[in-house]
C-alpha cells in the first residue's frame, strides 16, 4: 500500500511562495463532504431559528438561549458562504455562486457584492500602501501622529472594542450591506447583488413576519444575526490584527509572504475551530484560497511546521484588542500606550 501519497518535501520558511505549489494539491472539494457540511449547519440552525422563536411566543425565556446555538450555526453558514466566494465550496461555479447568495438572505450579506470586496482584501492585504478595501483600518504610528487630535480621538473611538466589536456589527450587516458602499461607481453587479438581497430579505422577513408576528421576529433574528455578526468581526480581526502580523510598503509587498505571516493561526479549540468552518487557519487560507475549510485540517496534518507560524490561542487573541498601530520601525502591531512610549523616546 502507497502510505505516503507521495507528497512533495516541505520547503523551508524562507521559500514561502513555494507553498503555493505544494497547497494546490488540496484545492478540489469533496462533493457530498460539502453537501453534508451544508446540511449539518443548515439544519440545526432552522431548528435553533424555530425552537426560539416557539419558545418565545409562548413567554419562555429558554428562547433567548436557543439564539446562542442559532447564532452559531448562522455564524457557520457565513463560513460557507465564505467559501462559495473563493469558489472552493463546491467548485462549481453556478452552484457555489447560488448557494452563496441564498445564505445571503440569511446572514443579510449580499453575495456578490460582498465577494468583490473580499477579493481585493485577499489581493492587497499587507500592503500598507493599499489599505481600505475589506480590511480594519490601521494607521501606522507615523500616520497616527500625524493626525489632528480630533482625528486621532475619531481613530481611537473606531478602535474602541465597544464601537469595533458592539456597534460595528450593526453598522456592517444592518446599513453599510443595504448599500454596496465604496463601490458606487464600480460595475452594474454590485448594485445588482446589493438590491437583489434586499428585496429577498424582505419578503423573506414578510413571510416569516405573517407566521410567527413581528417581535418574535425582532426578538430573534436581530440578536442572532447582531451576536453572528460580532464574533465574525472578532474573528476578522483577530486573524489580522495580532503582534506579529506583516505589512509593508508597495516596493517591497509580496503575496506569498503576506499571506502567510500577515494572517494568523488562530488555535481554537476544537468545538470552536468547528463552528468557525476551521477559519482560524487563516494564514493557509490567505496563501490557498481555494483550499475548502474541511480541508484546512488535512493541510496541517501533513505539514505540521506551518501550525506554528503565526499561531495564537484563544486566551492570547484577548490581548489583541490593544493593538492598534503599525509600527513601521519595530515592524509589529503595538497599542497607544506603546505608541506614546515611543514617541518620547525619539
Amino acid at each position: 500500500m502507497n502510505s505516503q501519497n507521495h507528497e512533495p518535501k516541505s520547503p523551508s520558511r524562507d521559500t514561502t511562495g513555494a507553498w503555493i505549489k505544494i497547497l494546490a494539491q488540496y484545492r478540489q472539494p469533496r462533493f457530498g463532504r460539502s453537501v453534508f457540511e451544508l446540511v449539518v449547519t443548515a439544519v440545526p440552525f432552522a431548528a435553533f431559528w424555530a425552537g426560539a422563536c416557539i419558545f418565545i411566543m409562548q413567554g419562555s425565556w429558554l428562547g433567548a438561549l436557543l439564539v446562542l446555538p442559532a447564532a452559531a450555526f448562522l455564524l457557520r453558514l457565513f463560513m460557507i458562504q465564505h467559501d462559495c466566494g473563493h469558489g472552493s465550496f463546491f467548485a462549481r461555479r453556478r452552484l457555489d455562486t447560488w448557494t452563496g447568495r441564498i445564505i445571503g438572505v440569511l446572514t443579510l450579506t449580499p453575495y456578490d457584492y460582498w465577494r468583490r470586496t473580499h477579493a481585493e482584501h485577499h489581493a492587497s492585504a499587507g500592503n500598507l500602501d493599499e489599505r481600505g478595501v475589506g480590511d480594519i483600518a490601521t494607521l501606522t504610528v507615523d500616520e497616527y501622529y500625524a493626525l489632528s487630535p480630533v482625528r486621532r480621538l475619531g481613530y481611537r473611538f473606531y478602535r474602541h472594542p465597544v464601537v469595533m466589536f458592539g456597534i460595528g456589527p450593526v453598522w456592517v450587516f444592518l446599513l453599510k450591506q443595504r448599500l454596496p458602499i465604496g463601490m458606487m461607481r464600480a460595475e452594474f453587479l454590485p448594485w445588482v447583488s446589493t438590491m437583489a438581497t434586499n428585496l429577498a430579505i424582505a419578503l423573506v422577513a414578510a413571510l416569516t413576519i405573517w407566521f410567527v408576528g413581528l417581535v418574535p421576529f425582532l426578538l430573534v433574528h436581530l440578536p442572532v444575526v447582531l451576536l453572528a455578526g460580532a464574533a465574525g468581526v472578532w474573528l476578522f480581526y483577530v486573524q489580522h490584527q495580532f503582534e506579529e502580523t506583516h505589512w509593508s510598503k508597495a516596493d517591497d509587498w509580496q503575496f506569498p509572504k503576506a499571506a502567510l505571516h500577515g494572517a494568523s493561526h488562530y488555535d481554537l479549540p476544537l468545538v470552536l475551530r468547528w463552528l468557525t468552518g476551521n477559519i482560524g487557519v487563516h494564514h493557509i487560507h490567505h496563501l490557498a484560497s481555494r483550499i475548502p475549510y474541511y480541508r484546512l485540517p488535512e493541510v496541517l496534518r501533513a505539514h505540521p511546521e506551518l501550525a506554528g507560524i503565526g499561531r495564537i490561542t484563544l486566551w492570547e487573541s484577548f490581548g489583541c484588542v490593544r493593538l492598534a498601530l503599525w509600527d513601521e520601525r519595530r515592524g509589529r502591531l503595538v497599542s497607544f500606550r506603546e505608541a506614546r512610549k515611543l514617541l518620547v523616546h525619539q
